[in-house]
């Protein structure tokens, strides 16, 4: 007995530890690789959705029995993907209902969140039914919702986006990292505004070959002035906020802008790639897979970055969850919603072809709004401290 209880005694905390993850993880409870079951359920509902919309006509003649569906026109095309979506929104509200504010490992919820997967299964399978059986109404109406729930997804998205950058800089300007750091950030800093100029000139000679292009020129040295405009804020004396952040941003905001042109619709001489890829081949198939991969890969990083949008920084402990479950179901809720927009170009009445993802007029100004909101949130991040710093100085004085 005194040699079992003394090798039970000598056990190491982190080998405990690591045992009970593992046995989290053989009873289907460990919350990390929950994550990735979620990310899958809404990968797979992201492919119903495409489904409805690209190939109902031929695989889903049994939708003509649905009630809700009068015929096939209401359950395929547009209506077909917002009535997927709702049912994958239904599921991760449902849970976000169920798991907000879960904070221990030890609470009933967190085997909720991390464990019964039958259950849970079942639920997401009745979910994507039961918006089948629903009348057109309420699908527009839900449509008109997403709307907003997409436009709330992608502010989450940004700001999680620009709080990774600023960390990133934070911790190269420490005083402990700060001298090893130092080349690496002037490599990657100019690297970036390298690969920023060759975007913007690329985009020019493709997106702008005419002077007629009045539109394409103004989005383009638009975001060069807004990149000029970032660097100048953050390289001046009272900010300080060093080169790396505005090249890093840079990046984005040019690659939101590329993206904003590219939804542009085809027509005109204005958008040779677009007309390039007119025709369905396998570069355009790819391109579509390589989005929608994209767009479940940054709702799933999004999601388990939640600790950018706590206004209290609390020490974590052993006991503490991982990562907030409520915040991650409430982004792959807003993410369906996402989704839905991208497949049908932000228009409920919008005709997408196949193998597109986010094309329409309405898609390019989505971007483009998002492009100048990214740009006014880091300028605001930046300014913010000195703007509360004077007021403060001047309350004191």
């Amino acid at each position: 007995m005194e040699s079992g209880e003394s090798s039970s005694s000598n056990e190491s905390p982190s080998a405990l530890k690591d045992s009970s993850w593992f046995c989290q993880f053989r009873n289907g409870s460990n919350p990390w690789m929950a994550r990735y079951v979620y990310a899958l359920i809404f990968l797979v509902s992201t492919l119903l959705a495409w489904a409805a919309r690209d190939f109902g006509h031929s695989a889903l003649t049994e939708m003509e029995r649905l009630k809700g569906c009068k015929g096939l026109k209401d359950c395929l095309g547009a209506e077909g993907v917002l009535r997927v979506s709702l049912g994958c929104f239904t599921f991760f509200i449902t849970m976000f209902l169920s798991t907000a504010g879960t904070s221990k490992l030890d609470e009933p919820r967190n085997s909720w969140h991390s464990g019964w997967w039958s259950v849970k299964i079942v639920m997401w399978i009745g979910f994507t039914i039961i918006p089948l059986l629903l009348p057109s109404a309420i699908i527009q109406l839900y449509g008109e919702v997403s709307h907003f729930g997409a436009g709330v997804f992608l502010v989450i998205q940004l700001i999680s986006i620009i709080s990774f950058i600023m960390w990133l800089n934070d911790c190269c300007q420490s005083d402990k990292h700060a001298e090893r750091c130092q080349i690496h950030v002037m490599l990657l800093a100019t690297t970036a505004y390298v690969v920023c100029l060759v975007g913007i000139i690329l985009m020019y000679i493709w997106y702008a070959p005419e002077p007629s292009c009045l539109l394409n020129i103004f989005f383009i040295t638009w975001t060069l002035v807004l990149l000029q405009l970032m660097t100048s804020v953050s390289l001046h004396p009272k900010v300080n906020a060093g080169i790396l952040t505005p090249a890093l941003m840079g990046l984005y905001v040019v690659f939101i802008c590329w993206c904003a042109i590219r939804s542009e619709p085809v027509g005109g001489n204005c958008n040779r790639k677009a007309e390039a890829t007119d025709k369905t081949d396998w570069l355009t198939i790819i391109s579509f897979v390589v989005a929608v991969l994209a767009m479940v890969i940054a709702t799933f990083s999004t999601g388990i970055d939640s600790k950018c949008f706590q206004f209290r920084k609390d020490e974590t402990r052993d006991e503490d969850v991982p990562y907030g479950y409520g915040f991650f179901h409430f982004v792959f809720a807003t993410g369906a919603m996402y989704f839905a927009m991208l497949l049908i170009g932000w228009n409920t009445h919008h005709a997408m072809r196949k193998w597109t993802i986010d094309v329409g007029w309405t898609s390019t100004w989505v971007r483009i709004v998002n492009e100048w909101l990214a740009v006014c949130v880091y300028l605001w991040m930046l300014v913010a401290p000195i703007i509360w710093k004077s007021r403060q100085a001047a309350e004191s004085t």
